[in-house]
């Protein structure tokens, strides 16, 4: 029998990482089956158990809305995971449970590799301040940009993470956000998943070289469509950092790195 991976969330049938993981298998020859699985709400440690223990289970990817148990599952965590609180990768070895955050290398491996823009003296602002903006503000902040402003709707949660990180970050409310331009904004609120936009003060808009919506959808998200509206120059959805950080977790279980080009260029046909 392989060796069994799989995507667990609720929901879970839109998810494209069963396409992805087959691929990477395929070009690096790995004998390895990958599948989702939806988990109850309230069935998610039970449903890892059971993957793990009885059916040849040796790694998971996680997704909404169950990052955070993941993170509370594990017996071991790398420096992302623990820095973020919450976990995609779940790996299984000798009876114990690593878990793994790999959104961040996967949006920062996007943005400089892929699209070959530089975060380093970057201006920088971030929308939201949930789990999925902790998940890669560390790896962002190792690129040495400039600023990171994060604003979220809720003021104290996005100041309460920015001290995480001591005077290298600043945060506050959406009212908050500094009348300037910046370099790079990256929308990490469920925002474009309800077709709205964060309110973004038009004046952010000055001297704007690269928007990121971690969100991807085939019609495009409410903020694509701004930062198409303000000229933005290289706009950019989720999809790359999807492929990115499969790649990431592929190398964790399988000690393999695949390469994502081929992946990339089929993703928006998937």
């Amino acid at each position: 029998m392989n060796d069994q991976y799989a995507v667990i969330g609720n929901p879970i049938g839109h998810s494209k990482s069963p396409q992805i993981h087959r691929m990477f298998a395929e070009e690096t020859s790995q004998a390895l089956d990958y599948t989702a699985r939806l988990a109850e709400l309230d069935g998610f440690v039970e449903s890892v158990e059971s993957f793990f223990q009885h059916e040849n289970g040796k790694g998971l990817n996680v997704t909404v809305p169950f990052k955070e148990q993941a993170f509370a599952l594990c017996d071991e965590l790398s420096e992302y995971a623990a820095l973020a609180g919450a976990v995609n990768t779940l790996s299984y070895r000798d009876g114990k449970i690593y878990g793994a955050n790999t959104d961040g290398i996967g949006i920062v491996r996007d943005i400089t590799q892929n699209h070959h823009f530089a975060l380093a003296d970057k201006k920088v602002l971030i929308l939201g301040a949930g789990g999925a903006v902790k998940g890669v503000l560390k790896p962002i902040l190792d690129e040495n940009p400039a600023l990171i402003f994060i604003a979220n709707r809720t003021a104290a949660k996005a100041t309460t993470l920015a001290d995480e990180y001591g005077d290298q970050i600043q945060g506050g409310g959406f009212a908050d956000i500094p009348e300037q331009g910046f370099d790079m904004i990256i929308n990490g609120t469920a925002a474009s998943l309800q077709g709205d936009l964060p309110p973004i003060p038009n004046v952010c808009a000055t001297g704007l070289a690269c928007c990121y919506d971690m969100m991807y959808s085939k019609k495009g998200t409410p903020f694509t469509e701004w930062a198409k509206q303000h000229n933005v120059t290289l706009i950019l959805d989720g999809l790359g950092m999807l492929v990115e950080q499969a790649a990431e977790s592929f190398f964790i279980w399988r000690g393999v790195k695949p390469r994502t080009g081929h992946v990339l260029a089929l993703m928006p046909d998937l």
